[in-house]
């Protein structure tokens, strides 16, 4: 009897031994936290608005040379050869520093710097105005020209478009060439650091090659009045009737709707330090400053 006691006590311990011996050992439980970063969309919050004495202003510009902000009021018929229209000069922080500085001018509408010059387009023909004194220096007819709208300068050079018959002109050392044509409702132009030209049609927001082809960008913005190149494929557009849109490879969000309002989104202009977005209000007769984060 005892040594079958101690027999099945050494069996005991032998088992017990075995299912340690298989048994798994503890180890503590890790877990990995996975963090989603959120992707700010981007916003524009309003700053500034000048006093509404710029009337039907169509265009705004920012000169970076003099930060000074350039206004063109059509002040009557958008096609009408009126003498009415003007250029206001106006600063950063939204007053305005000179009402009527320079006048006479019939339905001015995108403007540009290049060579000492404003150079502004009013309906078929491309006026030059001298930076120091505000004085017309040249006038520069368009065959055929018809409504011509944005202006945008690269290297000495004046691009701008003629809504109506659809063309891309040039004026390059005197002289006015055409460079492209057949973009229906063309309006909307600013030019890459390369020199390639961006603009916004019936289409959408498209880019104009040097063989004369073109690539379309967005087909949600279109019809489009002003456009912006942010850098890194980012841009900034806005359509006439009232909408702003922030514009990537990855699509458009829209940043600003003013329709119900009443308010107008023509040809914007941008202050590229301080990220301002400056916005023609045309009939509201006032220019607005929107800060855009992105």
């Amino acid at each position: 009897m005892k040594l079958t006691t101690t027999k099945l006590g050494l069996l005991g311990l032998s088992t017990a031994l075995i299912f340690a011996s298989c048994s798994s050992p503890k180890t503590e439980e890790t877990t990995e936290e996975v963090v989603v970063e959120e992707v700010k969309a981007p916003t524009l919050t309003k700053i500034w608005e000048t006093d509404s004495t710029l009337t039907t202003n169509e265009s705004v510009l920012y000169d970076a040379a003099s930060e000074k902000i350039y206004v063109s009021n059509i002040e009557g018929d958008p096609t009408g050869k009126d003498g009415k229209g003007s250029i206001s000069i106006i600063d950063k922080e939204g007053n305005i520093v000179t009402q009527a500085w320079v006048t006479g001018l019939n339905a001015p509408k995108g403007m540009g710097v290049a060579n000492g010059n404003l150079y502004v387009t009013d309906i078929d023909q491309l006026v030059e105005i001298n930076l120091e004194s505000g004085k017309i220096t040249n006038k520069y007819p368009v065959a055929g020209g018809q409504f011509l709208n944005d202006l945008a300068t690269y290297d000495g050079k004046v691009y701008f478009t003629d809504m109506n018959t659809g063309k891309v002109h040039l004026l390059d050392s005197g002289k006015i060439t055409t460079v492209t044509e057949g973009h229906e409702s063309i309006n909307g132009i600013a030019i890459g650091e390369d020199g390639m030209l961006y603009v916004l049609d019936k289409t959408g927001m498209k880019s104009l090659q040097a063989d004369g082809t073109s690539m379309i960008l967005n087909d949600v913005v279109t019809g489009g009045d002003g456009l912006v190149i942010l850098g890194d494929g980012n841009y900034v557009a806005s359509r006439w009737a009232g909408e702003i849109y922030f514009v990537n490879g990855e699509g458009e969000t829209l940043l600003l709707d003013t329709k119900d309002a009443s308010s107008n989104t023509a040809d914007i202009g941008f202050i590229p330090g301080d990220n301002i977005v400056l916005v023609p209000t045309f009939f509201k007769n006032k220019v607005v400053a929107y800060k855009l984060d992105y």
